[in-house]
C-alpha cells in the first residue's frame, strides 16, 4: 500500500511540470532568432533595468546564477552580434558595465512582449483578485529564494 501523496509532493511535481511547459515554451520562443536561452536570460535582465541604465558585470554575473568568466563568454558573443555593449566603468579599472545597443533593445521589447502574452494566457483564467494572490505569493517565494 502506498501512502497518500503529500501537499509538498503534490506541489513539487506541479512546479517541475510548470517549469517543463515554460521552457518549452522558452525555447520555441527563442528558436525563432540566433540566440541561446540563456542569451535571451542576459538580454531580458539587462533590458529590465530602469531607463536603460548599465549594469556591472558582477552584478549581472549574480542575477544570472553564473560566474563572471562563465559571462564573460557570452557578453563576447553578443558584443560580437551587436546587441550589447561593455564600457569600462569610470572609477573601478577592474569593472565593467552591460548595456543593450539599440538592436538588442529592440529584441528586448520584442521578446518581452512574448512575455506579456503568454503571462496573460496564463491568467486568463483567474480572477483579479486570484492574480493579485497569485503575485503576491510568486514574490513572497522569490523573496526568499
Amino acid at each position: 500500500m502506498t501512502a497518500p501523496i503529500t501537499e509538498t509532493e503534490k506541489l513539487s511535481h506541479q512546479l517541475i511540470e510548470l517549469y517543463g511547459k515554460l521552457s518549452s515554451w522558452e525555447q520555441d520562443v527563442v528558436k525563432s532568432s540566433s540566440l541561446s536561452p540563456a542569451q535571451m536570460h542576459t538580454i531580458e535582465i539587462v533590458g529590465h533595468e530602469p531607463h536603460g541604465a548599465t549594469l556591472r558585470m558582477k552584478d549581472l554575473a549574480k542575477k544570472m546564477g553564473v560566474t563572471t568568466g562563465t559571462l564573460t563568454v557570452m557578453i563576447d558573443r553578443l558584443e560580437q552580434q551587436g546587441l550589447l555593449k561593455r564600457t569600462p566603468h569610470e572609477t573601478d579599472r577592474r569593472s565593467y558595465l552591460i548595456a543593450l545597443t539599440e538592436k538588442g533593445q529592440g529584441l528586448f521589447v520584442e521578446h518581452h512582449q512574448y512575455h506579456l502574452r503568454l503571462t496573460e494566457e496564463i491568467t486568463a483564467t483567474l480572477s483579479t483578485e486570484e492574480q493579485a494572490l497569485f503575485s503576491a505569493t510568486l514574490e513572497k517565494i522569490i523573496g526568499q529564494m
